[in-house]
């Protein structure tokens, strides 16, 4: 917020005081009633043989009532007028409300009990219908904090007391108290209008944030291997968090560190000069490299003479040797070659920087470890040296750094990886998107950076962990034949199950347009299945599920696009002369029905979704509320018509109000499928 609070006194002297006057008369009015009889205490249960001390009781409980009553009303108006909030509203950005609530009951709650003064109010979005669109529940902890330091209170006066404490605002249309104590928020129409308007002038506009330099690391599949199944979540989650990152104006490198150096390329370029006599020249297809290197591995574990050549070869990579680093170029560039066709059926955009850019820089890293005293020789195995982290509670293990033979490992070249990243690059945060399979690894990473000094307190890192694909038997996803699933593959496999479940319905379209749907819709559904499920969870990879066009689904969602844009095609539009567009930029929609404000509600909501979103790195948050939205737009248009017919057919109505929500809910599903990397379509 650029402009602070404005307050005088905080709490004012005078709202104490009405407080102390109410409190006192509330006690007051307890002991008079728990002294008579409390089905007496009024002047029309008094009969004649009530006696005096009686009748002066119960008028003076009346007094009493009336007096509470007047002094609950000074507070609420003192109240109100304590601290007028204000907040910024920039026409570059867009509005979260979830933090302005926050803000406001915050403050709210600090006037009315200042031993909480910066507690957290604890807001959550109600899941009971009717019920706000947010939820204070910070009385039912203060009513605890205040009984166990003697201090009786009922926690639905404590909510009532925080109430009468929320600043004037122009977004609060009303609060109320239900159940114990929770404090239910609605929300001004009016206010929800504004988000609606941002969107229909200006489109979707992120949070305003603190830009950051952000390195996402994800994909990352071998070189002389095919793509497969397991490398399906890390490419579509991280394309996802990097195109949710730079939509809130963060700089992203997206990075993709394949698998290029180590042992087994000295084991594959040594088969290919046994095999393939042409290998300085050419690679074979990247088919056969991964067959050539599966024979190179059991050559490897068998055959002590080859085990020797290929360890050669390493060192002849290693040090240069123009011949092998012309194979071993070779071999990168088909696989690149490969990985893109996959990388451009996907839209995914990313950088290559293997594991052989950070090989120079290990010698130093382990020098540098040295130095400063955090490698240690194991016991058991000479040479072998380790290190261990403050992580070690959690994690057990070392990391080995330098095996027995001296050759440096994985946690070396990821060591040296992230010192550049942080330091060279001077990244302020560092995604990984990695298989939950590798947390221990990365816990020890990331303390050993803490610990050595080249993750400072302002960078953050985060493993972005991700459960596996399964298939429909609760196994890891394999072919028929048992073997893993190729990524070319199963995208090929989508496209004729999108085809075979679509042709059918298909209507006036030419062969290329109808093919394009098919890609569409098998990528999206893909993409969808993975993204909309916890990505810390597995999940059962099933097309039957994700073909479907009802529940949450992609089809049902591009389903949903379409139906927005035939609806803003809708011809009675065009004869009535109706320029949607120059509408949006003029017009001040009026929203009366339920279900418009609940759309309505909903698209305001989107900005504490993208902020949260960069908090926790947790996509399908994003699904849900592309779902829940869709289905609020289906609950809305089925009740709120945006044109109104007679029972002859002729038009009595257009009403551009809702036509105009109609579009801004387009607007806002054409940004959201774009995050997903999605390809919305105008017609199915």
């Amino acid at each position: 917020f650029n402009r602070t609070t404005k307050m005088s006194k905080f709490p004012s002297d005078k709202l104490k005081k009405l407080f102390e006057q109410n409190d006192k008369l509330k006690e007051e009015l307890q002991q008079l009633q728990n002294s008579n009889n409390s089905a007496y205490m009024n002047e029309e249960g008094m009969n004649e043989f009530a006696s005096e001390a009686f009748k002066e009781a119960a008028i003076r409980n009346r007094k009493l009532k009336f007096q509470l009553l007047h002094l609950e009303k000074s507070i609420e108006e003192e109240g109100s007028n304590v601290l007028p909030f204000a907040y910024d509203d920039n026409a570059h950005s867009s509005l979260d409300v979830f933090e302005l609530i926050e803000k406001i009951m915050t403050i709210a709650v600090g006037i009315a009990f200042p031993d909480s003064k910066g507690s957290n109010p604890n807001i959550t979005i109600p899941t009971v219908k009717n019920a706000g669109a947010y939820q204070c529940n910070a009385a039912l902890a203060i009513a605890n904090k205040l009984k166990k330091s003697g201090e009786k209170i009922n926690t639905r006066d404590v909510g009532n007391k925080i109430i009468a404490c929320v600043p004037k605002n122009d977004f609060i249309k009303t609060m109320d108290i239900a159940g114990p104590g929770f404090i239910n928020i609605f929300i001004q129409p009016s206010f929800m209008l504004k988000h609606v308007h941002k969107f229909l002038r200006t489109g979707v506009l992120p949070p305003h944030v603190q830009k950051k330099r952000i390195i996402v690391d994800f994909s990352s599949p071998n070189i002389a291997k095919e793509m497969h199944v397991g490398h399906l979540r890390s490419t579509i989650i991280g394309e996802s968090l990097c195109r949710i990152l730079e939509f809130c104006g963060h700089g992203v490198l997206r990075l993709n560190h394949v698998g290029d150096w180590g042992t087994q390329f000295g084991m594959l370029i040594t088969n290919l000069q046994d095999k393939f006599p042409d290998f300085k020249t050419v690679s074979p297809p990247i088919a056969d490299l991964q067959q050539f290197y599966k024979e190179a591995k059991e050559r490897f574990d068998n055959d002590a003479e080859f085990k020797k050549r290929a360890y050669h070869g390493t060192v002849l990579l290693q040090s240069g040797d123009k011949d092998v680093t012309k194979a071993w170029q070779l071999i990168c560039d088909v696989s690149r070659k490969e990985f893109n066709k996959i990388y451009e059926r996907l839209d995914v955009s990313i950088t290559e920087r293997g594991e052989s850019f950070y090989h120079p820089m290990m010698k130093e890293i382990v020098a540098e470890m040295a130095e400063k005293g955090f490698l240690v020789e194991d016991e058991n195995n000479p040479g072998l040296q380790v290190a261990w982290t403050s992580a070690r509670d959690k994690t057990k293990i070392p990391m080995i750094v330098v095996k027995s033979d001296g050759a440096f490992t994985y946690s070396t070249s990821d060591l040296a990886t992230i010192r550049y990243r942080l330091n060279d690059e001077e990244a302020d945060w560092i995604v990984y998107v990695v298989g939950s399979s590798q947390d221990l690894h990365f816990k020890n990473l990331f303390a050993m950076a803490e610990d050595i000094g080249w993750l400072v307190p302002h960078q953050r890192v985060d493993h972005v962990g991700f459960g596996d694909v399964l298939g429909e038997d609760g196994k890891k996803f394999k072919s028929r034949s048992g073997d893993t699933v190729k990524l070319r593959d199963l995208l090929d496999e989508g496209v004729q199950r999108a085809k075979a479940s679509l042709e059918s319905r298909e209507t006036n379209m030419d062969a290329d347009e109808a093919q394009t749907i098919y890609e569409t819709v098998a990528y999206s559904c893909i993409k969808y299945a993975d993204l909309s499920h916890c990505r810390t969870h597995d999940y059962v990879f099933s097309f039957d599920k994700m073909l479907q066009d009802k529940g949450n689904t992609a089809v049902y969602l591009l389903y949903a696009y379409a139906r927005i844009q035939n609806i803003l095609k809708n011809p009675v539009v065009v004869e009535k002369g109706i320029d949607l567009e120059k509408e949006s930029l003029t017009r001040n929609i009026v929203v009366d029905h339920e279900r418009e404000i609940k759309l309505c509600q909903h698209l305001m909501r989107l900005p504490e979704l993208l902020n949260r979103l960069q908090r926790d790195l947790m996509p399908d948050r994003l699904c849900d509320y592309l779902y829940h939205l869709c289905t609020a737009f289906t609950a809305f248009y089925d009740k709120c018509y945006c044109v109104r017919k007679d029972k002859e057919g002729n038009v009595i109505e257009v009403n551009v109000d809702r036509l105009l929500l109609v579009r801004a809910t387009g607007i806002v599903m054409k940004q959201l499928f774009f995050l997903l990397g999605i390809h919305p379509l105008n017609r199915m």
